[in-house]
């Protein structure tokens, strides 16, 4: 597909279609004024005959004969009070929907000049620009690889988004948008790869890959061997039960001053999670290989990084492992001896992601981080609580939580803050090891931070737990993408 912006005459601009907004109460965009001018009034007419409501995600295509172009796609975008950033994206999704597999060939897009309410910084013509490249590239995500019938090429191949000049400063906006919907993708790309497949040892060798591409990416893995070594026993006791090796995999992306302290993302990936011995319910462990989702948006992010070059140092790791019960499987009441010399009884081996996670936040500390966040589908505890809109959130440190919130707010990419209280710390107790890795029942989400909680402590340090976000399940069964958004523009803004 080929995107690009323009900043000439809508008329001047050879398209198949023209895709203009209409408001349900308020005053017209420019661009949609110079349509209706150019169609001799067609729109007004639509509009005051009822046939264009405005309301907001309202869709019309409408066939046109001797015009400038072949149709023109009527995205209603509400009222003007009630235009938040959310309803837009919403208008921006039914756009897609009605153009993505529709007949024609190229497309211009007139949207960015749709005023919003709600937050200042979402509602500039720069964050419109980033969220429709974004949105553009979501929307025609597709994942056939493993279909033996490929569906029929789509008829689209160009579109052009209409913006009101050529600053640099827009077209920037667009391109970050663009390249967030690609990490987007890729994330999808390799959640959504089975479990046959993605697996610990193929998950670095994408790492690997990666740095083959991107020349900014620096990867280094460590095996079985180099993690024993260490000391990394959590996430070896993980993977004991599997035939498939775990693996620690580290990507270094320096685009800021070699004396900056680098930013770190970790992520949580176990390829399939079959609960070990303490074996998970039958009935939708499918969605298991959708536990290394944590990992994936870290890929994802690397990859905007690696295309968008910003001045920032990122380094991410990634805990790679499958668990699965057979005879040499961790059991419940083992005791393992962390990376940071802590000692852990595992009293539930569906318990996991947190043993994985906590070798890899003891490993961050050589790199001096300026901070470290990790993300994890760690616990359906924060299904229970938050659903699947917004991802869990808890850290050790104020701004850092503050700055990722507003991050998720400005993308719509949201989380919420969860307390971690040292009260909750008790439920950890262990009558034969530091700690246990379970909590119980009560607070699940926050006991399992509670758990990776100490082992950042020499750090500012945030968890997103994703288990809510990360996938969707029924009929729209996939990946996200989600939370690269918000990790992306969090390492924005600390960009140089």
């Amino acid at each position: 597909m080929n995107f690009s912006l323009s900043s000439k005459a809508i008329t001047a601009t050879k398209t198949d279609c023209l895709v203009i907004a209409v408001p349900e109460k308020g005053e017209w965009p420019e661009t949609t004024k110079a349509a209706d001018e150019a169609l001799g009034g067609l729109i007004k007419q639509l509009e005051k005959a009822g046939d264009l409501t405005g309301k907001n995600a309202s869709v019309n295509t409408l066939p046109l004969v001797d015009q400038p172009w072949q149709r023109v796609v009527v995205v209603g975008t509400g009222k003007d009070s009630d235009r938040t950033p959310a309803n837009f994206r919403k208008a921006l999704i039914a756009m897609m929907g009605a153009l993505k597999d529709g007949p024609s060939k190229s497309a211009l897009i007139c949207l960015a000049d749709t005023s919003l309410q709600g937050e200042d910084a979402v509602s500039s013509e720069e964050a419109r620009l980033n969220l429709i490249g974004r949105i553009l590239e979501d929307q025609l995500y597709t994942f056939t690889e493993f279909k033996s019938e490929k569906p029929a090429a789509r008829k689209l191949k160009k579109v052009v988004v209409q913006a009101s000049g050529s600053a640099k400063a827009l077209k920037d906006a667009f391109n970050q948008g663009l390249a967030t919907g690609r990490g987007m993708n890729y994330t999808k790309d390799l959640g959504n790869t089975p479990p046959n497949i993605c697996h610990p040892v193929w998950l670095a060798e994408q790492a690997k890959n990666m740095a083959k591409e991107y020349d900014c990416i620096k990867t280094e893995v460590l095996d079985e061997k180099q993690m024993e070594k260490l000391g990394m026993n959590t996430i070896l006791a993980v993977g004991k039960g599997s035939k498939q090796p775990p693996r620690l995999i580290v990507m270094e992306y320096r685009g800021g001053k070699a004396k900056d302290k680098p930013y770190v993302l970790v992520g949580k990936g176990i390829t399939f999670d079959t609960g070990g011995i303490s074996l998970k319910p039958g009935e939708g462990m499918d969605e298991m290989k959708y536990d290394m989702g944590g990992s994936a948006s870290v890929f994802g992010t690397m990859k905007v990084l690696a295309e968008t070059k910003p001045k920032i140092n990122v380094v991410a790791v990634i805990a790679a492992a499958e668990n699965m019960p057979d005879g040499g499987a961790s059991r419940p009441g083992d005791i393992v001896t962390t990376l940071s010399g802590m000692t852990v009884e595992i009293l539930n081996t569906d318990a996991e992601g947190r043993l994985v996670l906590c070798d890899a936040l003891t490993y961050v500390k050589k790199f001096d981080p300026e901070a470290v966040v990790d993300m994890a589908t760690l616990t359906g505890a924060c299904i229970i609580a938050l659903g699947n809109q917004a991802t869990g959130l808890l850290s050790n440190n104020d701004e850092l939580a503050h700055e990722l919130l507003a991050a998720g707010e400005r993308t719509g990419d949201r989380a919420w803050r969860l307390p971690l209280w040292d009260e909750y710390q008790s439920q950890l107790d262990s009558n034969f090891a530091d700690m246990a890795n379970i909590g119980g029942r009560p607070a699940g989400t926050i006991t399992a931070a509670c758990f990776l909680s100490r082992f950042a402590k020499d750090y500012r340090w945030a968890h997103l737990d994703i288990a809510g976000t990360a996938w969707n399940s029924g009929k729209a069964k996939g990946a996200t993408g989600r939370p690269v958004p918000l990790l992306v523009d969090y390492l924005m803004t600390h960009a140089g």
